[in-house]
């Protein structure tokens, strides 16, 4: 008996074996960081550094010193970012792990608790590092995320102005699809230069503009009033300000694209578009489509509802190399896209896709939605899901779609062919009529098609 009890003992000490024996753990804080190594290694196994440069080089120092070759460390905020570079730059391979993963038992929340608990997770193998892209794709999102803050502080800029503008009684955006586009911004500079005859204002209608001069002049009869003014001013000069942010973002944003060299360079020219595309308001000024054709040799914008502002988007959260991902499922299961599996005693409870940050994932649900008029398969494929499950899971289906067919497009190096709306429709139906006659057939009943005989018949 006790010879049994042994060899059980060592069949279950085996399936939890070290793996990574030389490992620490990192508990990541904004004013200093704990570090935990193997008691074996050192006197002092857990050490506080803070956060200034050269305390991470004494910290990195000390790593090297003790021997570790791998650091497993919590994803907390953006304080991870300097420690992450230096330990990988002085050859440690750093994992970054999703603090839900490490969490601590609850009652023993400490600094020094923390940095043990991460590091006796990663001694035994139970850690898995969060994906990040290569440095200049890190760098290309960082621009991406940039040029998206600002756009975001030039739209607040806006919503001041029609404040502004309402308060005087000015509906200029009742009569005009934008005010900031080309009628919008000369009626406003006018205003702002002294002008008040609604007439002259209305002159400088553009002649794209819908609206005739009349009705634009009707609706700015106002009530002007100084302090109305003022923040109408302040508001156009912030607005003014962030499109010369903008632009000079996109410039940055242009020549990294030109310096990356990406594993599929292709001298060849982008082959013809498919159909135009229409002009987004906040797309890039250079020719992007040709770019990212350059360094993944397809045409990527082509797929239905991918801009190339999503594709360059998505490119830059996820990299041009597909194989961090061994199928397509994973990595739609990585953007938070699949179906979830929240299943106990045989019965699935949820079938949701988990909340997920991801931006590449918030693109694909982007594109998925501008599929909603689109005459295309996967335009028809999201209408037909939104009327048996609504908007969201529509959306999120289609975006499923979008996110696998990116995966194989990119990866397979295979272009874009679209069946279009009336094979989908017929291959929908045809798989409709074949279960219904499975169905049938089940029952007991064979059903007839009514263009073959006249009316449905069912026979026993």
């Amino acid at each position: 008996m006790k010879r049994n009890k042994t060899k059980q003992a060592q069949r279950i000490r085996s399936h939890l074996k070290q793996v990574n024996l030389f490992a620490a753990g990192i508990d990541i804080g904004s004013r200093s960081h704990f570090v935990a190594v193997p008691e074996e290694l050192d006197k002092q196994p857990v050490r506080e550094f803070a956060g200034f440069t050269g305390d991470l080089h004494r910290l990195a120092d000390w790593l090297v010193e003790m021997g570790i070759r791998t650091v497993a460390m919590e994803s907390t905020g953006v304080y991870w970012i300097p420690v992450y570079e230096i330990l990988e730059a002085r050859g440690l391979a750093v994992l970054l792990v999703d603090a839900r993963h490490v969490k601590n038992v609850p009652g023993r929340k400490t600094d020094v608790l923390d940095c043990q608990w991460i590091q006796q997770l990663h001694t035994y193998g139970l850690l898995r590092g969060a994906f990040r892209p290569p440095e200049e794709m890190v760098a290309l999102r960082s621009y991406l995320r940039q040029r998206e803050g600002l756009i975001a502080s030039a739209s607040d800029c806006i919503r001041h102005m029609q404040k502004a503008l309402r308060q005087m009684n000015l509906l200029l955006e009742n009569v005009v699809s934008d005010i900031t586009g080309v009628t919008g911004l000369a009626i406003i500079r006018a205003i702002l230069a002294g002008e008040r005859d609604s007439k002259q204002l209305a002159r400088l209608r553009d002649k794209r503009c819908r609206n005739d001069e009349r009705t634009i002049a009707g609706s700015l009869e106002g009530h002007y009033r100084e302090a109305h003014l003022f923040a109408l001013q302040q508001a156009l000069e912030c607005y003014d300000f962030y499109q010369q942010q903008i632009k000079a973002c996109e410039g940055a944003i242009e020549r990294h694209v030109r310096e990356i060299e990406g594993d599929n360079d292709n001298d060849q020219d982008v082959p013809p578009a498919s159909k135009p595309k229409g002009h987004h308001k906040n797309g890039f000024d250079f020719d992007v489509r040709s770019q990212l054709y350059r360094l993944t040799g397809v045409d990527l914008p082509e797929i239905n509802g991918m801009s190339e502002s999503t594709v360059l988007t998505i490119v830059s959260e996820t990299g041009l190399d597909m194989k961090a991902w061994p199928s397509e499922k994973h990595f739609a299961s990585w953007l938070g896209l699949s179906p979830g599996n929240k299943i106990t005693g045989g019965k699935q409870l949820s079938g949701k896709t988990r909340p997920s940050p991801n931006r590449a994932a918030a693109a694909f649900r982007l594109a998925a939605y501008s599929l909603a008029n689109s005459k295309t398969a996967l335009g028809a494929f999201y209408r037909r899901l939104r009327n048996r499950l609504g908007a969201p899971k529509a959306i999120t289906a289609t975006a499923h779609k979008l996110a696998r067919l990116f995966y194989r497009l990119l990866k397979n190096q295979t272009p874009f062919m679209d069946p279009g709306q009336d094979y989908y429709d017929q291959q929908y139906q045809e798989r409709t009529t074949r279960n219904l006659m499975k169905r049938a057939a089940a029952l007991g009943y064979k059903l007839i098609p009514e263009s073959t005989g006249g009316l449905n018949e069912s026979m026993c």
